[in-house]
């Protein structure tokens, strides 16, 4: 384990192991077990303080579902109405290349849907929210080292979208993942006359961007998890964004059998 970690954060974990002169890929497996196992830990205190929790019973909490619960049997989680679907390390090769573009991702999901969502960026101390009765914001100087109370955090934030004034329409795309599939869409884009600039970036970012107004369009067309996308659908829906099938029309879904997200756009 990493000395520094004092368990308070996932985001901290992550600085903690990008100042230590190891290398990353070394130690990157050993950090997701460490931050997952705080969570489970914390969880397993408090439904043991409780008579009988139960996933969908809101006064016990709301099961955790992190990324390391895809081994749990469907018939088991079909019943979980309402859980929180955690990713503590979305955009593992971001985090490997050091570049800042990695993220803590956590989600409500209530029925399949994600109604709630936050979005941690430990090195950029950006912190995204949002939740179907609040609305969308952004904080900026959320330190991971300082555990603000909700009503500072509330200070710093600005509700999204906010108005950013851009030509044509902006896309959005993976920097680690982009496909041929993803450059056709861009380039039929184009060929309708309209004016086209990509942008890239990691992890849920991408998400977030559409949400806050700095791109129009996130096309997704590769390989995706459950836990990848729940937090930022959430705060895009809450932007007033949504997260579709390819179709368009079809709002991606949550705790499938198959926890592999379909291809998507966000706009």
């Amino acid at each position: 384990t990493n000395p520094k970690y004092d368990g308070s954060s996932p985001g901290k974990a992550l600085i903690c192991w990008l100042r230590e002169d190891t290398v990353i890929s070394n130690t990157l497996f050993q950090t997701l077990q460490e931050v997952s196992s705080q969570y489970r830990t914390a969880n397993a205190q408090q439904s043991a303080s409780e008579e009988e929790p139960s996933p969908d019973d809101d006064e016990s909490g709301a099961a955790p579902a992190p990324e390391e619960g895809a081994d749990i049997p469907y018939n088991e989680r079909k019943g979980w109405h309402t859980f929180w679907l955690v990713d503590p390390l979305d955009g593992t090769k971001e985090f490997i290349k050091r570049n800042g573009e990695f993220t803590v991702n956590i989600a409500l999901i209530e029925n399949g849907v994600p109604t709630a969502g936050v979005i941690y960026v430990p090195v950029r101390k950006e912190l995204y929210f949002g939740s179907f009765n609040e609305g969308a914001f952004k904080a900026a100087g959320i330190d991971y080292d300082h555990q603000p109370a909700s009503t500072e955090i509330r200070s710093k934030a600005k509700r999204m979208p906010v108005s950013s004034l851009h030509q044509g329409v902006v896309v959005v795309a993976s920097r680690s993942h982009m496909t041929e599939d993803t450059r056709m869409y861009i380039d039929n884009l184009r060929k309708q006359g309209v004016p086209v600039t990509l942008i890239s970036s990691g992890s849920s970012l991408k998400i977030c961007l559409v949400a806050e107004g700095s791109a129009d369009v996130y096309p997704r067309f590769a390989p995706t998890m459950e836990w990848d996308t729940a937090a930022g659908h959430a705060i895009a829906k809450a932007a007033g964004c949504e997260v579709y099938h390819i179709d368009e029309k079809t709002p991606l879904r949550y705790n499938k059998e198959d926890l592999h997200n379909p291809w998507f756009i966000v706009k």
